[in-house]
């Protein structure tokens, strides 16, 4: 009994209760002696007296003990909470600030003891972190050069375990995958892809005797209906030798492709239909003997040509337009075309000036480089050209015009069309600058520039301007191999903490009273798997009240009534911010409030958020004790995570720190003997005086 008291019951509760039997003892025995006094005094009268003593000295040891409870309880038992929860910080946290023992100040040599366990702590940790960080230093090298070579594969790659969980993506599979819901870890592949191509494939893969075979396979994307070309191959984990194994997944979107062929067949089918036909009819005609002039049959004959000489110009037209297209090309900046092209004359003795655009070129960049480099080093060795320039600038239509530059004679168009006809030797058969032209569809040709200078022009035709830096495609890839080892535990409740997919969030609004009908504006979101942050998983969108933002809600956010006039309503971003939080528990710090606003918007979004709910004010109070000030600045002040001033009160820069608290409360969490999604939620329960417990659905009347 006495065990199950010091599990169940705080220190300051266990405190109060024995201050609490001190009292009640003490009254109990005044009121003993008082009546036994009143047995013992028959006399009339004196009762009054016994029953005045009793009451001022029962009320002097009421307040005595209150008086001492107090003094015990806030320099003792709240000293202690608050000392502990600063040992337990720095124990399963990574703090480095020195441990504050001034509210032990009365507690002896307990403080200072403290204070030297925990400095000794962070020194040993200290020094097992440079060495371990000594002994990772080339395994993380490595990694990385590991990451930034799969990154930049020219296609999508997945590692994926036996249960189709996504384990493994680079950039470009998410890419592929992107849509309402992006690629992350965690994730069924079955969100992004149909599944029959790949469950087929995998069992064949199974059932074979070949250890290194590998499938190849035709899927769509659920989000897009993208059609990907697909190679499978299993991995076999040595350690896992008897289990399923997962399999690796290439992936290419041969849409496009599949579109181009379609349209070459059917121009070609064109073709031979338009030209069949005519050609049909003047070998009738030919057959006939009916061509004399003047005959109805010399008139069909020439009429007949002219049908087959007009329909071979119009096909001839279309198929040089469009056979760009069906060549395999890249994007490529013009940036480094024009240095490219500068290098490799460079090499050849022929110096080059050049400047571009931020244009990105669909080209052959090899093809390209080849023909221009051609064409310059002929401008200096036939026709005696100096001072070569070349600049690609973007023209009105869209497309990009290369120009050529240089001083010296006029290059003649019977000259460059023998140029044109040389083979540039890139590594193809029978490739000349007029092939490189007709696969870009395009030609090139001189014109007189200013005084003293002639042009070569080469138009482009698909070409874009280049994005900014912070918009580039990110280049990492996202993993997290443990994933393959993990057994699944069925219950959540069972889940442990480090298990469980998280994702935290955080909304700016327009004030503070949903029921009144204030509206978010602003929603951010951030994925965590095994207690870590899964980098570039992350969800932010303003969103357009529909109503005028206060002045005053400005002031705190920084979110205008300009800044949302052009975004999605809640219907929209609630709906792509529950795809993101699929089959995820969610955080927030003081949650109610954040869900209160999504939960009266469910029928709008065509969405329930039932999540599995964590917030970190609960989680605070679990391992602080409920004493602590709860807020957000305040919890992060405690653990040492520091919030820029710009950043605090938007949501992005609040979910970042929540999600920081939350990573450093997990192992504080397990040190409290609290291990499992289940437990957790009864300790928070046990919070429920300081915050309703947002997994209760009836804190927003839904």
């Amino acid at each position: 009994m006495h065990e199950w008291l010091a599990r169940k019951l705080s220190l300051r509760l266990r405190v109060f209760l024995f201050f609490a039997l001190v009292a009640i003892g003490g009254l109990a025995s005044l009121v003993a002696g008082l009546w036994l006094g009143y047995r013992r005094v028959p006399e009339a009268g004196l009762e009054s007296g016994f029953v005045l003593a009793g009451l001022v000295a029962g009320s002097a040891i009421l307040a005595l003990v209150v008086w001492v409870w107090f003094l015990f309880d806030e320099n003792v038992a709240k000293a202690i909470q608050k000392l502990a929860g600063g040992i337990r910080a720095r124990a399963h946290a990574d703090i480095a600030e020195e441990l504050d023992h001034a509210p032990a100040r009365y507690l002896g040599d307990l403080a200072p003891a403290a204070k030297a366990i925990t400095g000794s702590l962070a020194e040993t940790k200290n020094a097992l972190a440079e060495a371990v960080e000594r002994e990772t230093t080339r395994l993380a090298v490595e990694n990385a050069r590991l990451q930034a070579l799969l990154a930049d594969v020219p296609a999508g790659v997945l590692l994926c375990s036996a249960d189709h969980q996504i384990v493994f993506y680079n950039a470009h599979a998410q890419e592929i995958l992107s849509g309402e819901v992006s690629a992350g870890l965690d994730r069924s592949i079955g969100d992004y892809l149909q599944m029959g191509p790949l469950e087929n494939a995998y069992r064949r893969l199974d059932q074979s005797s070949d250890a290194d075979a590998a499938s190849s396979l035709l899927c769509a994307t659920t989000q897009t209906g993208q059609v990907l070309a697909g190679r499978m191959r299993l991995v076999n984990l040595p350690q896992r030798s008897a289990e399923a194994p997962g399999y690796v997944l290439t992936l290419r979107d041969v849409t496009s492709d599949l579109a181009l062929h379609a349209d070459r067949e059917a121009l070609l089918d064109e073709i031979f239909d338009r030209v069949r036909r005519p050609a049909a009819n003047l070998q009738t005609v030919l057959d006939s003997g009916a061509v004399e002039p003047g005959s109805n049959g010399r008139t069909a004959l020439l009429g007949e040509v002219s049908t087959l000489t007009h329909a071979i110009t119009e096909l001839g037209n279309r198929y040089d337009s469009a056979r760009g297209g069906w060549w395999p090309m890249e994007e490529i900046r013009a940036g480094e075309l024009v240095e490219s092209v500068r290098v490799v004359s460079a090499r050849g003795g022929i110096n080059v000036t050049g400047e571009a655009e931020p244009l990105l070129l669909r080209c052959d960049a090899f093809q390209m480089v080849a023909l221009l480099t051609h064409l310059s080093e002929r401008l200096v060795n036939v026709i005696g050209a100096t001072a070569l320039s070349l600049r690609i600038a973007e023209e009105a239509d869209g497309s990009a015009l290369v120009t050529l530059g240089w001083q010296g004679e006029v290059l003649q168009i019977g000259l460059l069309d023998g140029w044109l006809d040389v083979a540039l030797e890139v590594g193809l058969a029978n490739v000349t600058g007029r092939t490189v032209l007709a696969a870009h569809a395009t030609e090139a040709w001189p014109e007189p520039g200013a005084v003293g200078r002639n042009l070569l022009r080469l138009p482009l035709p698909v070409a874009r301007k280049a994005e900014s830096a912070q918009s580039a495609v990110r280049r990492s890839a996202v993993y997290d191999f443990d994933l393959m080892d993990r057994e699944p535990t069925g219950e959540l409740a069972q889940t442990p903490l480090r298990e469980l997919t998280c994702v935290v969030f955080d909304t700016e609004t327009t004030g503070l009273l949903p029921s009144s009908g204030d509206e978010i504006v602003q929603i951010a979101a951030l994925r965590l798997l095994g207690g870590k942050r899964i980098p570039g998983e992350e969800f932010e969108s303003l969103v357009n009240p529909e109503r005028p933002i206060p002045a005053s809600a400005t002031e705190v956010h920084h979110v205008t009534n300009e800044m949302v006039a052009g975004a999605p309503t809640i219907a929209t971003v609630g709906r792509r911010f529950h795809a993101f939080a699929h089959d995820a528990v969610l955080v927030a710090h003081n949650a109610p409030f954040d869900l209160e606003f999504l939960r009266r918007h469910e029928e709008g979004i065509g969405k329930r958020f039932d999540h599995p709910v964590l917030d970190t004010v609960l989680l605070s109070a679990v391992v602080f004790g409920q004493s602590e000030t709860h807020t957000l600045d305040a919890l992060t002040e405690r653990l040492g995570i520091v919030i820029p001033a710009e950043a605090r009160h938007t949501a992005m820069g609040d979910t970042i720190a929540t999600a920081a608290a939350l990573e450093m409360m997990i192992p504080m969490l397990e040190g409290r003997g609290y291990r499992t999604f289940g437990e957790v939620i009864a300790a928070v329960r046990q919070h429920g005086r300081l915050l309703k417990d947002a997994n209760t659905r009836d804190m927003s009347g839904a």
